[in-house]
């Protein structure tokens, strides 16, 4: 195989989303997997749409997900710049070789003109495309019209009646002809290529192997195999990933798969249940494995195994991998990344080692960071009994229930929760006592919840000396 490269080409429109992120992490893995370079390029020469801070924003985001780019802007390399406006002049280079050799046309038309074109090709049911009135000006008309400057587009000459044959390393042979390729502007009126010319451009001199996109670009693959072919230039292998679904199998909608990755990361899914479940949006291991470290998917991957048909997106799927992962990473690795949140609910924060505790017994039956702050309320900052539940605990049965625990409650740190689970059971036998009549009252009194943890698990969190004082503030003289 030759020397792997690809890139990972962003639009700098907005926050990194979870395509993107498909793109950049199957990049990401066939160069690790391979030994080969991962590359960052952002393309920005869309200048409507450019969004100020949206490079920072993605460099930050690849790097907190652990894609570490081998080249790139902040990283460097021998094929920079690595930002498509900073390459004007080699754009325009090319795009004079594309006019000199006849395989591209200045078109002068306004927007109003192509409107009415495109409204008339419509009426008429016909493929809407440039309809090449600016290819048949004379010489001396194109030159006299460029002389007084007019604003004009740079387009490129497609040819008529010719097929293309590529092989996709996903879908094999791919055979598309050019009945419905249109005369793709490669060089706009302000100046600034398009995607099309810019990125074969790009991808020749960063030398480019393998170009992994969605399949969304499958069709435009004709047109950049010509501009290959008309500029001398051997082109790279193409890789077309498969769309990512809803669970009916629709296109995924904006409402889910354009919420940026950072949102998720916000809402409390962990990088690594991320990254995991994005990687299996379309790829597979050997043994049908679902959990995967970063590591392990840079050992596995292979684009042999990406499927051609599209990967449904299911949150339930996402949710569930995130608590794998909740219970898998360490104890202390998930009490630091909940930190933000017990800070955004203003949740006190206990000592360390309460901490520990209480996430322990969270991140069993929680999803997500947050879930472990609401948790931990009932043992930091419980709400206050609502006149029920007063009432409730003031009764014979529930203050019974109160005395004798605080009467049979040792003192001294520590207990086992072997001596806690006995303690409970002998409670429960010596007073008569089971399920909520005897349950209910004991996690009011500590806990201000008629339902929680199992009893050992408060004892343990609270600790002893605070269940003594708790059992004490709900006696009812």
């Amino acid at each position: 195989m030759t020397d792997v490269r690809v890139r990972f080409a962003p639009s700098p429109t907005g926050f990194l989303h979870l395509g993107g992120l498909r793109t950049a992490l199957y990049d990401y893995l066939f160069a690790r997997h391979t030994g080969g370079s991962f590359i960052l390029r952002i393309e920005d020469t869309d200048r409507s749409r450019f969004v100020p801070g949206a490079i920072e924003n993605l460099i930050e985001s690849l790097r907190n997900l652990g894609l570490d780019f081998d080249e790139g802007p902040s990283a460097g390399g021998a094929c920079g710049p690595y930002v498509q406006s900073e390459r004007l002049d080699l754009y325009h280079r090319e795009a004079r070789r594309l006019l000199e050799s006849g395989h591209a046309y200045p078109c002068f038309c306004s927007s109003e003109t192509l409107a009415k074109m495109r409204e008339e090709q419509q009426a008429k049911g016909e493929f809407v495309k440039y309809d090449r009135r600016c290819l048949n000006l004379s010489p001396e008309e194109v030159q006299a019209r460029l002389e007084r400057k007019e604003p004009h587009v740079i387009r490129l000459k497609m040819p008529d009646g010719r097929k293309f044959a590529f092989t996709d390393l996903i879908r094999g042979d791919v055979e598309m002809d050019t009945a419905q390729s249109d005369d793709q502007v490669l060089l706009k009126s302000d100046g600034f290529p398009t995607y099309h010319l810019a990125a074969v451009v790009d991808d020749h001199y960063m030398r480019i192997s393998h170009v992994i996109r969605g399949e969304e670009w499958l069709s435009s693959t004709p047109k950049h195999l010509w501009l290959y072919e008309c500029l001398g230039w051997p082109a790279p292998l193409w890789v077309h990933l498969p769309l990512i679904l809803n669970p009916d199998r629709s296109k995924l909608s904006k409402r889910v798969g354009d919420v940026s990755v950072e949102s998720y990361l916000q809402k409390g899914y962990l990088k690594e249940a991320l990254l995991n479940f994005v990687a299996l949006l379309g790829w597979h291991g050997a043994d049908d494995r679902e959990i995967y470290s970063l590591e392990e998917l840079c050992r596995e991957f292979s684009l042999e195994r990406v499927n051609k048909a599209g990967a449904v997106f299911d949150l339930a799927k996402l949710d569930w991998m995130n608590g794998i992962y909740m219970r898998k990473l360490p104890l202390e690795e998930i009490a630091s990344r909940a930190l933000p949140y017990f800070h955004a609910a203003g949740i006190p924060l206990p000592e360390q080692d309460v901490l520990l505790k209480i996430v322990a017994a969270a991140r069993e039956r929680c999803t997500l960071l947050p879930e472990i702050a609401s948790y931990s309320r009932m043992f930091l900052a419980p709400r206050p009994l609502t006149p029920e539940e007063e009432e409730l605990l003031g009764t014979p049965q529930a203050q019974s229930v109160v005395h004798w625990f605080a009467d049979n409650l040792p003192t001294s740190e520590p207990l086992p929760k072997e001596e806690l689970d006995a303690l409970v059971k002998t409670g429960m036998a010596e007073l008569g006592l089971k399920g909520k009549d005897y349950y209910t009252p004991l996690r009011l009194a500590l806990i201000h919840e008629p339902h929680g943890p199992e009893l050992p698990v408060i004892f343990g969190i609270l600790g002893l000396e605070r269940a003594h004082a708790l059992l004490r503030d709900k006696f009812r003289r």
